[in-house]
């Protein structure tokens, strides 16, 4: 586990050593607050587009924190600004809030459940937002932070940025964190990688044997994929280390589901990188129309890849490498995971940032305990802290007056 004072004698771009160091006094003294804070919210889950008890948490500790707060945004969204003492940039931050559909849990569920580690993402953006309000005298620029409703549906970005929010705010440049299975202390850092985004086609047979043709077709479609949904926690384990390798198997794939009911066929896919959507699309139509009769539509455009910007990710893992010491960083070499999308990808289309993975898996563990959407996801709470620590001095650094995002120094 990383925590202490790895970077307390190295000093920062500011050029003031305490900066990092007035960070980690703050959170020593917030985090027990932060893990209540956390297991309140699990205990009160609330899916996609129902996060009306969250919001309320939310708008109330930032009030309590001193921070310019609007709810309502893009549904259920909360929006909190910290302006610093000190001239400089307008940085986001954004932390979703909805639990996982019961359709979505592996195995499926009775209900919404915190099973994806978004109790934990909320839980670490109000602690950086309580360390950087109380240390408010010495940051520049301003913080805004996005508290974002239903991304497990992928709309809730969306929603927000329609709201105007963006525009209403001027950020310039915007950053999230979230849970994965990584050792606790260790950030996964994708740049110029992140997640893919998602595909979806019908496909429509006529006939008397258009039922049993469907089936035929279905199989044929599923021969397209590259990679298999993991079936045993060994395969959960190979996709982690399969992410973390340069031009390993993960770095292009195709992840395909094809569903045959009746005389029509439901594709649903996700690929890397995002351009390999227009090959499917055209393998699809070649195997469909070899089909008497039969008819391919795309019910819309691919929702996009989460894509980080290299040097962001770089000038990042750099910074943590700094503040938190080597061993807190990892580089992901792949999308991951490769079955799942994200709508801050939204963000990233129209702002640079980065997107991170906060290792949560305790020592010793099942990966399924620290890998999302499983029934026994339970990430070790350590993390919170952690995360705090790592993003309060990230974006303090990055709201001081400075060139662009991608000029900072990389390893």
């Amino acid at each position: 586990m990383v925590w202490g004072a790895a970077g307390r004698g190295v000093a920062g771009e500011w050029g003031r050593p305490w900066v990092q160091e007035a960070v980690d006094t703050e959170v020593v003294r917030l985090e027990q607050g932060l893990i209540e804070l956390r297991r309140d919210i699990h205990r009160h889950p609330e899916g996609p587009g129902q996060e009306q008890r969250t919001a309320g948490v939310v708008a109330r500790e930032l009030r309590v924190a001193g921070l310019d707060v609007t709810t309502g945004v893009g549904g259920h969204g909360v929006v909190g600004v910290l302006r610093g003492s000190r001239p400089g940039r307008t940085v986001a931050y954004r932390a979703d809030m909805d639990a996982v559909p019961p359709k979505d849990i592996v195995g499926g569920g009775p209900a919404p459940a915190h099973l994806c580690g978004h109790d934990v993402h909320t839980a670490v953006a109000l602690g950086v937002a309580q360390v950087l309000a109380r240390l408010r005298q010495q940051l520049s620029g301003t913080v805004v932070f996005l508290f974002q409703p239903a991304e497990e549906t992928l709309s809730g970005a969306r929603a927000m940025i329609d709201a105007g929010v963006l525009e209403r705010t001027h950020v310039e440049e915007i950053h999230a964190l979230h849970c994965g299975p990584f050792p606790v202390g260790r950030f996964a850092v994708t740049a110029g990688y992140g997640m893919p985004g998602q595909d979806k086609a019908e496909v429509t047979l006529s006939g008397p044997d258009a039922p049993a043709a469907a089936r035929r077709l279905a199989a044929e479609i599923g021969a397209l994929a590259t990679v298999a949904p993991p079936q045993t926690p060994a395969d959960l384990e190979r996709l982690v280390a399969d992410a973390r390798t340069p031009n390993g198997p993960l770095a292009r794939f195709v992840a395909l589901r094809p569903r045959a009911e009746g005389a029509k066929v439901s594709v649903s896919y996700r690929c890397w990188p995002q351009e390999r959507y227009l090959e499917v699309r055209a393998d699809i139509r070649r195997l469909a129309t070899s089909y008497a009769g039969a008819s391919v539509s795309f019910p819309a455009e691919p929702f996009p890849a989460m894509v980080c910007p290299e040097r962001d990710g770089r000038t990042l893992a750099h910074h943590l490498r700094r503040t938190l010491g080597r061993g807190a960083v990892t580089e992901l070499h792949a999308a991951f995971p490769p079955f799942s999308g994200e709508d801050f990808a939204l963000f990233l289309d129209r702002l640079p940032g980065t997107f991170t993975f906060l290792g949560i898996r305790a020592p010793g563990v099942p990966i399924t305990r620290s890998y999302p959407h499983y029934p026994d996801f339970a990430p070790d709470e350590r993390a919170i802290g952690l995360g705090v620590r790592a993003m309060a001095g990230w974006l303090a650094e990055r709201t001081r007056k400075s060139p662009d995002l991608s000029a900072g120094s990389v390893d």
